[in-house]
C-alpha cells in the first residue's frame, strides 16, 4: 500500500515518555515533606489527565498514544513515591549542613569575592534552581553537606576555582 493513503500519525512509532529527574541507582530517594506533597499532587494531576483521556473518544490513535504517555508518567511517578524516604528537618542537626538545610554561602576567594548564594538542599524531584532549591545528588550540595558556619570549603565551578565560607544554616518547615 502506498504512504498516500496511510495516516501521518499512523508510523507505529512508540510515543516518548519524558523522564523524572535523575536519581542515581541505588541513591536512597530522600523527599521532604513537601516534595512528597508535591509528587501526590502531580499524581492526581496525572490521574485526572487520564480520566479526561479516557473519556475522549474523537481521535482513537491520538487517545491511545495520550494513555501511553500518561500511563508510563503514572507508573514513573507511582514508582518514585513508593520509594521515597522522607526526611524531618527538624530530626537534622541544627548547627550542620544536611538534607533540607538551607544554607547560605560568602565567596572569600575567587572570581567574585562578597558573592553570597543561599540555597536549599532537597529531593531530586523537588529541585529547581530558579528557585533555590538544590538536588542533594548536585555537585555542590555535595561539597556542602556536614560542613558547619565558618567552614571554608572550595567549590569547582568549571575550570575555575572558588574557596567559599558557610555562613548561615537554617532548617525551615519543609
Amino acid at each position: 500500500m502506498s504512504r498516500a493513503f496511510v495516516k501521518e500519525d499512523d508510523s507505529g512509532e512508540a510515543p516518548i515518555i519524558p523522564p523524572r529527574a535523575a536519581l542515581p541507582p541505588g541513591v536512597t530517594n530522600y523527599v521532604t515533606p513537601r516534595g512528597l506533597e508535591l509528587l501526590r499532587t502531580e499524581l492526581t494531576e496525572l490521574e485526572a489527565e487520564r480520566s479526561q483521556a479516557e473519556a475522549n473518544r474523537d481521535n482513537e490513535a491520538e487517545r491511545t498514544r495520550q494513555l501511553t504517555i500518561l500511563n508510563g508518567r503514572i507508573a514513573a511517578l507511582t514508582s518514585r513515591i513508593a520509594t521515597a524516604k522522607v526526611i524531618d528537618t527538624k530530626d537534622q542537626p541544627a548547627n550542620q549542613v544536611r538534607f533540607g538545610a538551607t544554607v547560605t554561602l560568602e565567596t572569600i576567594k575567587g572570581k567574585n569575592p562578597g558573592q553570597e548564594r543561599t540555597f536549599t538542599i532537597v529531593g531530586v524531584d523537588e529541585a529547581s534552581v530558579e528557585a533555590g532549591l538544590i538536588a542533594f545528588v548536585a555537585p555542590i550540595a555535595k561539597i556542602v553537606t556536614g560542613a558547619k558556619v565558618g567552614q571554608k570549603i572550595t567549590l569547582r565551578l568549571g575550570k575555575d576555582e572558588e574557596v567559599a565560607e558557610v555562613t548561615n544554616i537554617s532548617y525551615q518547615n519543609n
